[in-house]
């Protein structure tokens, strides 16, 4: 099972660079950046608190730290022309040599797009446009040319060059829904993201090889990653909205054995509750054992 870190995109660039370099340096899977303008509402942080942008970070951490993957979770479908991100994601594969992951979903926090004046549309044509977004992606950043007529994308014989230096890029899908984006993942993932403890990974992921199954897929060709907020050794906040794994590093190293007997294949671990600078530090190389141990 793979490890990977999430340091949260509303600290300091340098912060951001410190959690990445440690990551890679002690033996870390990969570094994931969420796509998010602003705090959600209803977090506890200030509605005007500083966020940095996803694809500029993912850019940058790219071009200065070695070795590890780079990934999105995920890059909101409404707010980002797929055209261009397949561009984007291209060049910042070429950037990390051919270490990138494109992590994409459907779009879903309301305080930004209400700020931005971008439309949130209804689910079901959030989805219908999601699907068609990965047309578009998969179309541009696999083939040589693309043409789509669409209710939401037309594109004419369109270029992406150059293309991305894996063959193909891993498309990674964040999404959850038993009715609908589970079937949408079967379709067109390399990798699915979810939160959840292990217990409901299991549930999603077996739903998952249902929709597989239904469309002829294997199953084993979509890589399973999740997450949890992560507490290495104290109490674990009350009131929290978010699955939480650990409180002890007792009960961290059932839950972290408890996603490898299900067969994850990455557990990605955001950095919230993990404190800063040396601290976070320690509890990284804890983390880091209980997963190799």
């Amino acid at each position: 099972m793979r490890l990977s870190i999430w340091p949260g995109a509303g600290q300091p660039y340098g912060e951001v660079l410190e959690v990445a370099r440690h990551a890679a340096d002690t033996g870390w899977d990969g570094v994931h950046i969420a796509d998010h303008f602003m705090p959600n509402a209803g977090t506890g942080r200030p509605a005007d608190a500083p966020v940095l942008e996803c694809g500029s970070l993912v850019a940058a951490l790219g071009a200065v730290v070695p070795r590890v993957r780079i990934g999105t979770l995920v890059y909101g479908n409404t707010y980002r022309h797929p055209a261009v991100l397949a561009n984007m994601a291209a060049t910042v594969d070429r950037i990390t040599d051919g270490r990138f992951t494109l992590g994409v979903g459907a779009g879903w926090q309301i305080n930004e797009h209400e700020q931005y004046g971008i439309e949130l549309p209804p689910v079901k044509q959030r989805l219908d446009r999601f699907v068609e977004a990965l047309e578009v992606l998969h179309g541009l950043l696999r083939q040589p040319t693309t043409t789509i007529d669409g209710e939401y994308y037309q594109l004419q014989d369109a270029v992406c060059e150059p293309k991305p230096v894996q063959d193909p890029l891993p498309i990674l899908i964040g999404g959850s829904g038993e009715r609908r984006m589970l079937g949408i993942v079967a379709r067109y993932a390399d990798a699915w993201n979810a939160w959840g403890r292990p217990d409901l990974i299991t549930h999603k992921s077996a739903v998952l090889d249902r929709f597989c199954a239904e469309q002829g897929r294997d199953p084993k060709s979509i890589a399973r990653t999740a997450q949890a907020l992560t507490v290495v050794d104290g109490p674990v906040p009350e009131g929290l909205s978010m699955p939480v794994i650990g409180g002890s590093t007792e009960q961290l190293s059932r839950d972290i054995a408890g996603y490898r007997e299900l067969g994850l294949d990455e557990l990605i671990v955001p950095d919230g509750l993990l404190g800063t600078g040396a601290e976070r530090r320690k509890a990284m190389d804890t983390i880091l054992a209980l997963a190799r141990g």
